[in-house]
């Protein structure tokens, strides 16, 4: 069966418009508790959000529905995604629930689930949940009915979980940091992580009102973190996304550091204490020169689909443990069961402490080759592959390329754009040639 709903990251979309309205939510609680709930046992969901303004109104529509089907809500209130699935597991809930749209505007919203191992929803599952919204909604009995509690201390114990990922003998002092929480969830759990372990932290995008989450802040516009790293002479930057589960950094001559280059210091340093387990997943959107730096290393390296699904698979199947993008949603299994932002910067300031070396010398055994990333808007999702136009423009950038650079063009799983992509040693010609593709595909779609 073809899934209706659910796309590579849950259900996503412009709030008011289908699916993402109250009506739909009500009936996607229902329909969650319809395939949670076990007669006999103990039913409860976990429902987490971000901080966007509609959160508060889905949330009372998903409470609503796991009560008519007969599952206890536990409300977590605003915490990043990869807390709701550590929380899961450690609450031994049957599922978890995410309100979040992840780093798009505050106008877009979604659903995320996560199954009661803190990972997300195997196909199977999605298909069951969208089976029962073909359904008519009915309703308990009262005595059969679902409760709902808000949960308070449940941010000290992600905060906890976080701190346990490195060392216990390891601290931060004296490391200075700013921490852009780009208005959204991590923006009360995040400063207490740094701080506790020692670091002096500065702290920008950390006052939410609804609608400024990821508004020229956070992990999608590093701009302002990069500003205030060189103001205040900082050691480094750490960048989170809307709900947490992305990360970029800037080191301390204000340069960025994106997922590729996080993914291979942490590999790295895993190497360096011989806790790397196999090789390394990327993505197609992997920068070409991290798959050369770590075949320097020795260093086994496979691409996935994009998509932390796509990363997740490959890990499982391979029995490995590290994977990630460029857009620094990185996997750490070793660690936890998904991607966590915190924890992924908290891998990288342990692998600066243990060698005594800067952010900036951490990342010099890469080299990235330039790289162009144009976004194509679309008004619905089209199949490239049946564009001869759009498919002849792709072989002629490949010839100008030269077998010395690459293209990619992919219709993205979260929002209404055709990425296009192309990399290689001349960054002029890269830039041409991204333009020229992208001017291609613009007219034909």
């Amino acid at each position: 069966m073809k899934k209706q709903f659910f796309g590579t990251d849950g259900i996503r979309g412009k709030v008011g418009e289908g699916p993402i309205t109250p009506e739909f939510m009500l009936k996607l609680g229902w329909a969650t508790g319809k395939v949670f709930r076990q007669s006999g046992k103990r039913n409860r969901v976990l429902i987490g959000k971000d901080t966007r303004i509609s959160g508060y109104m889905f949330e009372s529509a998903l409470e609503a529905g796991l009560a008519a089907a007969g599952v206890d809500v536990a409300l977590l209130g605003p915490m990043p995604t990869p807390a709701i699935a550590y929380l899961t597991r450690t609450f031994r809930a049957r599922a978890g629930i995410v309100i979040s749209a992840s780093h798009n505007p505050y106008y877009d919203n979604g659903i995320k689930f996560f199954s009661a191992e803190g990972v997300k929803l195997p196909d199977s599952v999605e298909l069951a949940i969208e089976s029962h919204l073909a359904n008519a909604m009915d309703v308990l009995p009262s005595n059969e009915l679902g409760k709902a509690a808000r949960f308070e201390d449940a941010k000290g114990r992600y905060i906890e979980f976080c701190k346990s990922t490195i060392p216990f003998n390891m601290s931060f002092n004296g490391l200075r940091i700013v921490l852009d929480c780009a208005e959204g969830a991590t923006y009360q759990v995040a400063p207490s992580v740094f701080k506790e372990l020692g670091a002096k932290i500065e702290v920008i995008g950390a006052n939410p009102d609804g609608l400024n989450i990821n508004k020229e802040i956070g992990s999608t516009s590093p701009e302002k973190l990069i500003a205030k790293v060189k103001e205040t002479g900082a050691d480094l930057g750490i960048a989170f996304d809307g709900d947490g589960d992305r990360v970029v950094m800037v080191d301390h001559t204000g340069a960025l550091v994106d997922g590729d280059e996080l993914l291979y210091i942490i590999a790295c340093d895993k190497q360096r204490q011989q806790r790397l387990k196999g090789g390394v997943v990327g993505t197609l959107m992997t920068n070409f020169g991290a798959e050369l730096a770590f075949k320097e290393m020795n260093i086994p390296f496979v691409r996935a689909k994009v998509g932390d699904r796509y990363v997740m698979e490959i890990l499982t199947n391979n029995n490995w443990q590290l994977g990630g993008e460029g857009s620094g949603h990185i996997v750490c299994l070793d660690c936890t069961t998904t991607g966590d932002g915190i924890i992924s910067a908290l891998q990288v300031l342990a692998a600066m402490s243990a060698q005594e070396k800067s952010l900036a010398d951490l990342k010099k055994g890469m080299r990235k080759l330039p790289q162009q990333l144009i976004n194509v808007r679309v008004a619905q999702r089209v199949d490239l592959g049946k564009h001869s136009g759009i498919q002849d423009a792709v072989a002629r950038a490949e010839q100008q390329l030269a077998g010395k650079g690459r293209v990619l063009l992919r219709s993205s799983g979260t929002e209404p754009v055709i990425r296009v992509m192309a990399e290689g040693e001349d960054e002029q010609l890269v830039k041409v040639v991204t333009q020229n593709l992208a001017q291609v595909v613009e007219e034909s779609v």
